[in-house]
């Protein structure tokens, strides 16, 4: 009999991530085919990532295999922390409620503003000469 797993998508700026749950494994976390440190060097992405399973303690009960794609690894790690927090309700929806507390269950819909005609960027202006 197959073991269950736990999916669901998570997306952040121009990231787009998918995650796969699997229940009872070691808190082994694999991000496009590579190590969880080796993908996200940075603490605080990596913490980022940790959130969910933390607030719930549910860390090393399941083991994750993400498949990231589109903008950085900032936008990426936020994208998995909303997938991984979907996840877990699927899981359990009694775990709903702590997540939604925390925000952890809402998507960032903050993204970059589009360039303008006659502007340097999206708010920028070219430098005003007088004469």
């Amino acid at each position: 009999m197959a073991e269950e797993v736990y999916a669901a998508t998570g997306r952040r700026k121009e990231a787009a991530v998918h995650v796969w749950l699997t229940p009872g494994g070691s808190g082994k976390i694999t991000i496009n085919g590579r190590g969880f440190e080796e993908y996200l060097p940075r603490a605080t992405d990596r913490t980022s990532v940790l959130r969910p399973l933390d607030l719930v303690e549910l860390r090393d009960k399941f083991d994750i295999n993400c498949n990231a794609k589109g903008g950085g690894l900032s936008g990426q790690a936020d994208a998995i922390q909303l997938a991984v927090a979907r996840a877990l309700v699927s899981y359990d929806s009694e775990l709903r409620s702590v997540l939604k507390q925390s925000g952890m269950l809402t998507r960032d819909p903050r993204e970059k503003e589009r360039k303008k005609y006659g502007l340097a960027g999206a708010r920028k202006r070219f430098q005003f000469s007088k004469r």
